[in-house]
C-alpha cells in the first residue's frame, strides 16, 4: 500500500467516527419516520366522527351482550336504574354496542362540535348533526355573521362525560351524555372589541347533549339531536 492509499483509508475512519458521533446510533426506541402518503391518505378535517356503535375491533371489550346482567354496566350505572334499562334495551338491538366506546368517540365530537360552531364551520356541523340541531346552530351563525362578529372558543378541559339516559326509540338507539368542561371563549365585533365572554377567563361549562343512531343501519356513527345546559 502506498503513501496515498494509507492517507485516504485514514480519512475515511476518521470520517466514519465524525457521522457516528453527530448522528448518533439506532437503539430500537426512535419514532417511525414521517410518512407524508399516510398522511394525505387520511379523510379531510370535518368528516363524520366515528363514534363506536357498530361493529366493534378484536382489541374491543367483550360487547355487553356477552357479560353478565351484574357486570354488564360496572362503572357507568347500577343495575335496575332507568340508565341500565335503556342500555339493555340498545344491547338487545345491537349487541355490539358498548357504552365506554360510545364516550371516547362522543368526547371528540362534543369538542369537534363546538369549535366547530364557534368557527362558523358549516361543513363539518353538517355531517354531526341531525337536520334541526343544524339548522338552529346555523341561525346563530347567520347572526354573528349579519353582524360582523366572531366568536373565538378554546377547550382547557373536558373533566367528564357520563352518560346520563338511554333509550330506544323506534328503531333509534339515543344516549345522553352530560360533559362538563373548561373553555374559554369570546366574541368581538368588526373592531375586536370583545361583545359577549371573557378572553382571560376560564369558564366552567356542563351541556347535556342528547346523540341518535338508527341501529338497523350499517352506518356505525350517531349523530347529535338534541343540546342543553346547565349554568
Amino acid at each position: 500500500m502506498d503513501i496515498y492509499t494509507i492517507i485516504f483509508l485514514a480519512l475515511a475512519v476518521f470520517i466514519f467516527i465524525r457521522l457516528r458521533n453527530v448522528l448518533g446510533q439506532r437503539t430500537g426506541e426512535e419514532r417511525p419516520p414521517f410518512d407524508r402518503a399516510a398522511r394525505d391518505a387520511l379523510p379531510p378535517e370535518g368528516n363524520v366522527v366515528p363514534m363506536p356503535g357498530g361493529p366493534i375491533d378484536q382489541a374491543a371489550p367483550a360487547p355487553a351482550a356477552d357479560v353478565s346482567p351484574a357486570e354488564r354496566w360496572k362503572g357507568i350505572t347500577e343495575p335496575g336504574t332507568p340508565l341500565a334499562a335503556g342500555l339493555d334495551a340498545i344491547v338487545d338491538q345491537d349487541s355490539s354496542f358498548d357504552p365506554r366506546h360510545f364516550i371516547t368517540g362522543a368526547k371528540g365530537a362534543y369538542e369537534m362540535i363546538v369549535l366547530a360552531f364557534a368557527n362558523g364551520d358549516r361543513r363539518s356541523l353538517k355531517d354531526l348533526l341531525s337536520s334541526e340541531v343544524f339548522d338552529s346552530f346555523d341561525a346563530v351563525i347567520k347572526d354573528r355573521e349579519k353582524n360582523e362578529q366572531k366568536t373565538e372558543t378554546r377547550f382547557v378541559s373536558i373533566d367528564k362525560a357520563e352518560l346520563v339516559g338511554a333509550e330506544v326509540r323506534d328503531r333509534a338507539a339515543q344516549l345522553t351524555v352530560r360533559f362538563v368542561s373548561q373553555m374559554i371563549s369570546v366574541t368581538r365585533d368588526k373592531t375586536g372589541a370583545v361583545v359577549d365572554g371573557n378572553a382571560d377567563k376560564v369558564s366552567d361549562i356542563t351541556d347535556v347533549w342528547t346523540f341518535a343512531r338508527d341501529i338497523t343501519s350499517r352506518d356505525p356513527n350517531w349523530k347529535l339531536v338534541g343540546t342543553g345546559s346547565v349554568q
